[in-house]
């Protein structure tokens, strides 16, 4: 099986993922997982979990560029990012997938600031005076 290409959205942070037959590793910006991510443990295993669903942690090595967005949000494209990709390099996966909610892009971004108001939503404080 060939390299396989899928790109993982959430927020504004982008994940563009390699998928190629391997060892199980998983690069990301160049360092390992456990190196981009430092201590964020459930991070982590936000990341690993398609590959995991899949049983293809040991079988699958994982190159990734990941920008925008924080780490978190960045783990999440990259969730989704792994799961496309998974689906591209076997199709019997997205059975496993799909119902686990891995194959659908939260598509929940930040609301825009309006004008006379302090945030999106929140008013100035009323003053009766």
């Amino acid at each position: 099986m060939a390299t396989v290409y899928a790109t993982g959205k959430r927020k504004t942070a982008i994940a563009k993922v390699w998928l190629t037959p391997g060892n199980g590793g998983i690069i990301v910006n160049g360092k390992s997982l456990d190196e981009w991510l430092g201590g964020h443990e459930t991070l982590k295993m936000k990341v690993r979990l398609p590959l995991e669903a899949t049983k293809q942690l040991e079988a699958v090595t994982v190159k990734a560029t990941t920008l925008g967005g924080g780490y978190s949000a960045q783990a999440d494209a990259l969730k989704h990012g792994i799961s496309k990709a998974l689906v591209e390099y076997e199709p019997a996966f997205r059975a496993i997938l799909k119902p686990m909610g891995l194959l659908t892009r939260d598509s929940r971004v930040v609301e825009r600031k309006k004008y006379g108001k302090k945030k999106a939503r929140r008013s100035p404080q009323f003053s009766k005076r």
